[in-house]
C-alpha cells in the first residue's frame, strides 16, 4: 500500500441487481417516487423532495430512472441515478413537459408538451435532454408515448377521434395511423409487451365509471379484456414485466383499497403488491418471487375483492 495516494474512481450508477417496480406515489401527502422489489418487499423514497414528482420510468439498463417534477416552478422532465442520486433537469419550458418514456437503445426520451401553443404534442429528445423535436403536428391531444421494442414506432394516445384512441407512429413522426376505433370507448395508456407482439392497454366505456385492462395484437387486432371490475373500480397504466409473462398496474376502488396490482399477462393469478395512493408503475428485471401474488380465490370473472398486504 502506498500512502499519500489518492485513488480516483469513476463510480457508474448501477442498475438493481434483482428486479424492482417504481412508482409514484401520494403515501407522504405529495408526490414521490418510490421504488419496491417485485414482490412488494422494501418500499423506499428515491425523491424525498419539497416539490411533487410523479410518473416514472427505467432506462433500458435499470441505470437511470426518468421522472416528472415542478421543482422548478412547472412540470419538467428529470433523471436520477436508479438508488435515487443525481437528479439532472432535461427540460426547461414554460410549457408542461411529462410522461417520459425511454427509447429501448436508452439513447432517447419521447414525451410530451403542450408547447408551441398546441394541445398535447408527442416529442422526442436525446437521453440528455438535447435535440428536442416535435414528432406530432395536430389538433388533438397526444399523450402516453410508449417505444415498440424495436425502436421502430411509437404508440400514443389522441383524442383526434372525440373519444380517446391508441395511434402508432414511426419513430421520425411519420405514418401516423389507429389501433382502436371505437367511438363508444375510451382507450389509452399503451404499453408494448417485451416480443413486440402485444399492446396493452386501459378501455372504458364512454358512459362508463369502471376501466379495465385489455390486450391487443400489435396491429390493433385482437382485442380483449383482462379484467372485469365491478362498477366505479378503476384500473390504470399497465405496465409489462421484462420477461412478458407479467402486468402490473394501478388499482382504485371507490371507498376501498388501492395501490399497484400484478397479474399473469392473460389476466390470472390477480394480486396486490402495495395498499395505499400509488399510481404509473413501470417494472425492471425478470426475476418474480412466487409468493408476491397474493390469489384472490376463484377468478370469476369479477374482481371481487384484492387481499390487503401491510406494505
Amino acid at each position: 500500500m502506498l500512502s499519500g495516494v489518492v485513488l480516483l474512481v469513476n463510480v457508474k450508477a448501477q442498475a438493481p441487481q434483482k428486479a424492482q417496480i417504481t412508482f409514484d406515489t401520494y403515501r407522504d401527502g405529495k408526490g414521490e417516487i418510490y421504488v419496491i422489489d417485485a414482490d412488494g418487499e422494501n418500499p423506499h423514497n428515491l425523491t424525498n423532495n419539497p416539490a411533487s414528482d410523479w410518473d416514472p420510468t427505467w432506462s433500458p439498463d435499470g441505470r437511470k430512472i426518468a421522472f416528472v417534477s415542478n421543482r422548478d416552478g412547472n412540470p419538467e422532465i428529470y433523471v436520477i441515478d436508479a438508488g435515487g442520486e443525481n437528479p439532472q433537469n432535461l427540460t426547461n419550458n414554460p410549457a408542461i413537459d411529462e410522461a417520459p418514456a425511454w427509447s429501448p437503445d436508452g439513447r432517447s426520451i419521447a414525451f410530451v408538451s403542450d408547447r408551441d401553443w398546441l394541445l398535447g404534442q408527442i416529442y422526442v429528445m436525446d437521453a440528455d435532454g438535447k435535440d428536442q423535436c416535435k414528432l406530432t403536428s395536430n389538433h388533438g391531444l397526444n399523450i402516453a408515448p410508449s417505444w415498440s421494442p424495436d425502436g421502430q414506432k411509437i404508440a400514443f394516445t389522441t383524442d383526434l377521434d372525440l373519444s380517446l384512441d391508441i395511434y402508432v407512429i414511426d419513430a421520425d413522426g411519420r405514418n401516423q395511423h389507429n389501433l382502436t376505433n371505437s367511438p363508444a370507448a375510451d382507450d389509452y395508456n399503451p404499453a408494448w409487451s417485451p416480443d413486440g407482439q402485444k399492446i396493452a392497454f386501459t378501455s372504458h366505456g364512454i358512459n362508463e365509471m369502471k376501466r379495465d385492462i385489455y390486450v391487443m395484437d400489435a396491429d390493433g387486432g385482437n382485442q380483449r379484456k383482462l379484467t372485469n371490475n365491478p362498477v366505479n373500480d378503476y384500473c390504470f397504466a399497465p405496465a409489462w414485466s421484462s420477461d412478458g409473462r407479467k402486468i402490473v398496474f394501478d388499482f382504485h376502488r371507490i371507498r376501498g383499497n388501492e395501490g399497484i396490482c400484478v397479474m399473469n399477462a392473460d389476466g390470472s393469478n390477480l394480486g396486490q403488491l402495495t395498499n395505499g395512493p400509488d399510481c404509473r408503475p413501470a417494472w425492471f428485471g425478470t426475476a418474480f418471487a412466487a409468493h408476491a401474488v397474493y390469489p384472490v380465490g376463484k377468478f370469476s370473472g369479477t374482481w371481487g375483492w384484492v387481499k390487503q398486504t401491510s406494505k
